[in-house]
């Protein structure tokens, strides 16, 4: 979601003379080992370990993306490094780490990975320092597979590092974006605070990860050793490499009956500007009724390409890159955006918007550094009926896919959406019938994927077996209001600030649920974060009655809450409003959560929920925190709990039924054991 943290007014818990600092355990909170390691962390000679989303891939089995590479974790590799983490504490370089650990190197030393599968192509996922007064630097990263130094890739940290308040600023010494704020550091508000508080700088620095790839130029075997190592004088004082995903990438996709864009006098060098070209191949294409196809290579193109009834195709994302500059744009442009670049957009949905368009087989290389929510620098944008998206690589623009409806009948699939500013997919306003599937997130500035109905419902929509992994703000996935919305069958990792693994809030504005919103066979994994206005934290599944009361029923069946960071359930409405809105009926089926920092459900509203087959083990405190709307009335708090049967771990214990007051503001945290099989 764009938008703007607001300071808090109120906190959705009892209000105190004292302030409270962060819990002492949040800092030590772990990030267990992976249960599929073989050998210890580090360890010489150990064997490849295989994860997904730092786990046990038999523990996710059937859900998240399906994808062509395969993750290993730095800390489960051979290195002379220092392992970082684990840690859950917000602005940390463990915290964005997938899994919550990496491997931090110096000058002169390496990770070194054994391939799982042949492989020819390598993704590395690293962070290294900003420059001291901000704007990033480039540093080597040397490339070796079985002892004979192959590539040296060039790492940037252009495009990481911000600091501030939202929506945040590339500059490490500036000071507060918003002293009339309340903010959790100094529990006040600064601009109105005798003597003023003092506030270190860089404050609150995030978004540190970057990634590339890299072609190897040959397979290698299975079992052959790539060697990642930060070389002697490097520019960088440190280089933390956090994983490695290793791939076997196809051969080159052709197309011989289409508009070629070279003959429409596009540069693959990616010298000259081609966006006047992919326009001329388009309109031919569509007079001819042909597909434009986009062959190997790099393509400048430093505006919108504006789409409609029309299939572009590239050789495959690994081969066929669009990648553009960030322009000032002389005056604003009516839609309010201070810059343009590269993007596919369909047109506005006030002029009919487009259709039949069909994007596939290319990557889109944009060149976002800092967050300006009017401007439209997104990878995908406008709105597309009756169209595909499908194969793509988006890195490193504003959002990877803003649809602003209405339009209906998209499908958003296979696609690898990483290194973004703000969201990687917002439905934003009438998007109906649609659906996102089997498609790769990470790295995203704010939600990973959200649908937010904005003065038109969505309706009809599913986000269906997609992967979303340490988003540095927000939540992994987010329904905000609609009709008839299906969340099923995805992984979510590793939120760090904010947000939680699933949320379903009435807030931004957003029209109210209505029909049916069903959470259906997902998982999280080390989800829930601390919520820096309210100093609390959340659930790795979190329902947030903000604008309005949720009236419609939510049904969470067959999801898994695993290692969660404070709860695994929470429902809540915000202190100014807890007596005007409730959640009226949320139930919960045949659920499984394993290990949480607090409590299994912690409600902080009026309302109601129903428990049926939930087992828990593992839990950190009382299993039910019930707060209701802090009323603490005789006749006890204002959620209700009912038991359907089946809730095995003692968690959901008789004398909790059906709503006794069990009242912890901030109950201490206790980590959790990592996960392992049921």
């Amino acid at each position: 979601m764009f938008r703007s943290l607001t300071p808090a007014r109120g906190r959705p818990g009892r209000p105190s003379g004292t302030a409270v600092a962060l819990a002492a355990g949040l800092a030590v909170l772990v990030a267990g080992p992976t249960a599929a390691a073989a050998s210890p962390p580090g360890s010489a000679g150990a064997q490849p370990v295989v994860t997904r989303a730092a786990l046990d891939p038999a523990l996710v089995a059937g859900r998240g993306a399906d994808v062509d590479f395969l993750e290993q974790e730095a800390e489960n590799a051979r290195t002379n490094g220092e392992i970082i983490g684990p840690d859950r504490s917000a602005y940390t370089l463990p915290a964005e780490a997938s899994g919550r650990r990496a491997v931090r190197l110096t000058p002169g030393e390496y990770v070194e990975f054994v391939l799982p599968s042949a492989a020819n192509g390598i993704t590395v996922r690293y962070s290294i320092p900003d420059a001291p007064q901000g704007g990033g630097i480039t540093a080597p990263l040397k490339v070796a597979v079985n002892g004979k130094h192959l590539r040296t890739m060039t790492l940037t940290s252009q495009y990481s590092w911000l600091y501030n308040q939202y929506p945040f600023t590339n500059d490490p010494q500036a000071g507060l974006l918003h002293p009339d704020w309340w903010i959790t550091e100094c529990q006040c508000v600064p601009s109105a605070t005798t003597p003023s508080p003092s506030i270190d700088k860089p404050f609150r620095p995030t978004h540190y990860y970057d990634e590339q790839r890299l072609l190897l130029g040959r397979t290698y075997r299975a079992g052959d050793k790539v060697r990642l190592t930060a070389p002697p004088g490097s520019a960088a004082a440190w280089t933390v490499i956090d994983l490695l995903d290793s791939e076997l990438v196809a051969p080159p996709h052709v197309r011989l009956l289409a508009a070629n864009v070279l003959a429409f006098g596009a540069d693959p060098t990616g010298r000259r500007d081609s966006a006047d070209a992919l326009d001329r191949a388009i309109a031919f294409a569509r007079r001819a009724h042909l597909k434009v196809y986009i062959p190997p290579g790099t393509y400048q193109v430093n505006r919108h390409i504006i789409v409609d009834d029309v299939t572009i195709e590239g050789a495959g994302n690994w081969y066929t890159t669009i990648k553009g500059r960030e322009v000032a744009l002389p005056t604003p442009a009516p839609d309010g955006s201070v810059h343009t670049g590269v993007g596919f957009y369909g047109r506005d949905a006030a002029d009919g918007g487009s259709r039949n368009v069909h994007l596939s087989g290319f990557a889109i290389e944009g060149d976002v550094r800092e967050r300006i929510d009017t401007d439209q620098v997104n990878a995908i944008g406008g709105a597309m009926s009756d169209s595909t998206i499908d194969g793509l690589y988006l890195h490193r623009t504003k959002a990877g896919l803003w649809f602003d409806g209405p339009m209906r009948n998209v499908r958003v699939t296979n696609n690898i959406i990483v290194d973004q500013i703000a969201d990687a997919l917002n439905f934003h306003t009438g998007v109906t019938d649609s659906l996102v599937s089997h498609n790769f997130v990470r790295n995203t500035g704010d939600d990973g994927l959200a649908m937010w109905s904005e003065k038109t419902a969505n309706a009809r929509n599913t986000f269906d077996h997609n992967t979303v992994q340490s988003p540095t703000l927000a939540n992994g996935i987010a329904i905000y209001g609609g009709t008839d919305t299906t969340v099923s069958h995805n992984l979510v990792a590793d939120p760090v600030r904010e947000g939680s693994g699933l949320h379903a809030g009435a807030r931004f504005g957003a029209e109210p649920f209505t029909g049916y919103l069903r959470f259906t066979n997902n998982t999280t994994a080390r989800a829930g974060t601390y919520e820096l206005n309210w100093n609390i934290g959340l659930g790795a599944i979190w329902v947030f009655a903000l604008d309005r009361s949720i009236e419609a029923p939510i049904e969470v069946t067959g999801d898994a809450y695993l290692d969660n960071t404070y709860n695994a359930i929470m429902l809540v409405s915000d202190w100014p409003v807890k007596d005007l809105y409730s959640i009226s009926e949320a139930r919960f089926r045949d659920v499984r959560v394993d290990g949480t920092g607090t409590s299994v459900v912690s409600a902080r509203a009026a309302g109601s929920a129903s428990f049926a087959n939930v087992d828990a083990r593992n839990v950190g405190a009382v299993g039910v925190n019930n707060c209701g709307s802090f009323h603490f009335t005789p006749a006890g708090s204002e959620f209700t709990l009912t038991d359907l049967g089946g809730n095995d771990g003692g968690w959901l214990a008789p004398w909790l039924l059906p709503n006794t007051i069990t009242c912890d503001d901030r109950p201490p945290v206790s980590p959790p054991p990592p996960p392992a099989q049921w």
